[in-house]
């Protein structure tokens, strides 16, 4: 098989490190794009700032590469404004799809979403794709916008799907994320001879749908084999169909570390709240037009993530 010129815009996030990979271990080649030039000897790497590039500067850079395929990892959620939210995952779709339209070689787009997109759900309730999301936080509010700019571009001819992804973990998980704050906090804990350790949390009342980073690569590798037919214009859940007690995975964590920590859970602050106390998605869907389903098990997850770092 021909290798794909696949471009990967948000190269140095956590989805997007994991998804280069992936397609690289595929055989295709990759070209990293983050906002400065992403660090490390081997693949292709460029810079484009993304969130201050006018439409004609994106278009002439992705001309200049001609790619079969653009994923688009880029974005923000972690500890972000809701201002850095709308330029990066609203606006930033909205001019992506209007160039890639007058590319050579009609690229196809895979546009990473969130399960967050959904909204708040009553417990037992499956999120299907088919079901008119209502998201209440300003991270979903705007990753909605990205989506409904892709499928939209889609209905116009675009050669487009959107991965709709639960909540990933595994190695390299940012340390603004629970798991990531958890996995560093006990590696912090570990170099000290701290006689009373302990883990101090906002209360883990949640139940969540968590996936594999790794998994997540595989199934956008995948959403890129597929058939038009079969994904153009639709949305793909990509999630391990489970709502997990967080409690239960942060108890895991502090087991797998080997360390004797307290977990204490403290009130959160005034007027703060989850969006969604309940996350299972469905993924009956990756399994028909994919051929995927998630493989490594959420002990895998942990283990790989407490040894990163």
């Amino acid at each position: 098989m021909t290798a794909r010129r696949v471009v990967v815009l948000g190269a140095t996030g956590f989805l997007g490190r994991h998804i280069s990979e992936a397609f690289e271990a595929a055989g295709d080649r990759v070209l990293r794009v983050s906002r400065t030039t992403p660090p490390g000897s081997g693949g292709r790497r460029a810079a484009f700032d993304l969130a201050a590039e006018d439409q004609a500067a994106l278009a002439a850079f992705l001309a200049a590469h001609r790619p079969d395929v653009v994923v688009n990892a880029a974005g923000t959620v972690w500890q972000a404004d809701e201002e850095r939210m709308r330029e990066l995952n609203d606006a930033f779709v909205r001019r992506l799809v209007a160039v890639l339209p007058g590319l050579p070689g009609a690229p196809r787009l895979v546009q990473l979403g969130s399960v967050h997109e959904y909204g708040p759900v009553p417990a037992g309730t499956p999120l299907t794709e088919d079901r008119t999301p209502a998201p209440v936080g300003a991270y979903g509010r705007t990753k909605l916008r990205g989506t409904q700019w892709v499928l939209d571009a889609a209905r116009d001819g675009l050669d487009a799907v959107v991965v709709r992804i639960a909540n990933a973990c595994g190695p390299g998980a940012p340390p603004e994320s629970l798991l990531g704050k958890v996995a560093a906090e006990l590696a912090r804990q570990a170099g000290t001879r701290e006689a009373n350790r302990e883990l101090r949390l906002a209360p883990l009342r949640a139940r969540r749908d968590f996936v594999d980073v790794r998994d997540v690569a595989d199934a956008v590798v995948a959403a890129v084999g597929a058939a038009r037919s079969d994904v153009a214009g639709r949305i793909v859940n990509v999630a391990r169909g489970q709502a997990v007690p967080v409690r239960q995975l942060v108890d895991r964590m502090v087991a797998l570390s080997g360390l004797a920590v307290r977990l204490v859970e403290e009130p959160a602050p005034a007027g703060v709240r989850s969006d969604a106390e309940w996350q299972q998605a469905d993924i009956t869907l990756a399994r028909l037009v994919l051929d995927w389903e998630p493989r490594r098990a959420l002990d895998e997850s942990l283990r790989d993530l407490l040894a990163a770092v």
